[in-house]
């Protein structure tokens, strides 16, 4: 697949994979001092060089100097939400555009799992970005009016962790920021993959990529990335709604799209998110549910409701009440046995909730009195 990476040729990150163990293996490197580099970047994120790298080959050193920097992109603000509960990250690139990646916490104490209290405590979950903007043009989220710019390489992917970690302790990444993830498919393969390596370390289970459906890459989803969560942004339960509040739907057929996740779970057997955006008298009536279930009826699915976010005053659509929200649901759980969560709303006071990413960062400060809430990507069927 053609990607158009933000980065020029001269200086890369060092958390692009594939291209520094080309450059490794040119220069007769081993590839194993790799992880080694990755680790004291992680630990020393602020570092101008990678000089302090210990145990490396004399050849590295002066590789690194001449192809590589330690990270590319440049933290710009943090805005705390007034709750605590979540922080968005400003982060610059290379090229001079800009992207969000976002910082919430959740406590997985609360709520209850099969009717028992759940074991844990405070977790953080890190929404990443995969590009600048998005092609997608989805009429309910704020990062769709900025059109498309530009993929993010690997590298500016694994950054946006390497940021956050000056913030909290990250244990679930979710691909749910700016940009269709499985438009930037190659990037995103390669950027899992050193996310579940050495020296980041996160199990595959806590990562979770959200695609609005992009057919070809679901059909090779499960191969290249065996145990990651997959999240449909399903948005409606028939072709017409979806094409009228997701433009680019119509590339992509609902009952083609449905075929494909079959497949792809009789293949990995894992469950399938499904994000469902509450639009109020769009898609959020008792038919809708309906609709929704019979689709869903051989799937093993989790359900998530996600109330609407307003954009500004562009927007068209208005937030579903609490009361079709809960009826929704309802129908859902109670007709159709399907498990069916509600999002708790994050970062709304900073524009960092779900729907919200468009680069423009509103001066907050944490004003303490956070409200731990539970984490969502903990869901298991």
């Amino acid at each position: 697949m053609a990607s158009s990476s933000s980065l020029p040729p001269s200086r890369r990150s060092v958390f692009d994979a594939a291209y520094i163990r080309a450059e490794f293996a040119a220069a007769g490197i081993s590839p194993h001092f790799i992880p080694l580099i990755w680790k004291y970047v992680l630990q020393n994120p602020r570092c101008g060089d990678l000089d302090g790298v210990t145990s490396l080959p004399a050849a590295a050193y002066a590789l690194l100097r001449q192809k590589f920097r330690p990270i590319t992109s440049t933290l710009t603000t943090a805005a705390e939400s007034r709750d605590g509960t979540t922080t968005k990250l400003l982060i610059r690139l290379q090229n001079g555009e800009s992207i969000e990646a976002v910082v919430m916490r959740y406590d997985t104490r609360l709520g209850k799992y099969d009717g028992k209290p759940r074991l844990g405590g405070v977790r953080s979950t890190l929404c990443v970005s995969s590009q600048v903007g998005c092609k997608m043009g989805c009429r309910f989220c704020a990062t769709g009016t900025m059109g498309f710019k530009s993929n993010l390489s690997s590298g500016e992917i694994v950054e946006q962790l390497v940021h956050a970690t000056r913030y909290s302790q990250i244990r679930n990444v979710v691909f749910m920021g700016m940009g269709e993830p499985l438009n930037n498919y190659t990037a995103l393969v390669e950027a899992i993959q050193v996310l579940t390596g050495s020296p980041f370390q996160l199990s595959p289970k806590r990562i979770t990529v959200s695609t609005v459906g992009i057919i070809h890459s679901i059909n090779k989803f499960n191969n290249d990335l065996p145990n990651i969560n997959l999240a449909v942004s399903l948005h409606a339960p028939d072709q017409d709604i979806r094409c009228h509040i997701m433009p680019a739907a119509r590339a992509f057929p609902l009952a083609k799209l449905m075929n494909s996740l079959q497949s792809y779970q009789n293949e990995s057997k894992q469950a399938i998110f499904i994000e469902y955006i509450m639009l109020d008298g769009v898609n959020d009536q008792e038919q809708h549910a309906h609709q929704l279930g019979k689709l869903l009826e051989t799937f093993k699915a989790v359900v998530n409701l996600i109330p609407f976010n307003p954009i500004g005053s562009s927007s068209n659509f208005k937030t579903s009440s609490d009361q079709n929200v809960k009826k929704f649901q309802k129908v859902l759980r109670g007709i159709y046995s399907i498990r069916t969560t509600i999002r708790q709303q994050m970062g709304q006071d900073i524009a960092g909730a779900c729907g919200q990413l468009v680069v423009s960062l509103p001066d907050e400060r944490p004003a303490g009195g956070a409200t731990l809430l539970s984490d969502i990507e903990d869901l298991r069927i």
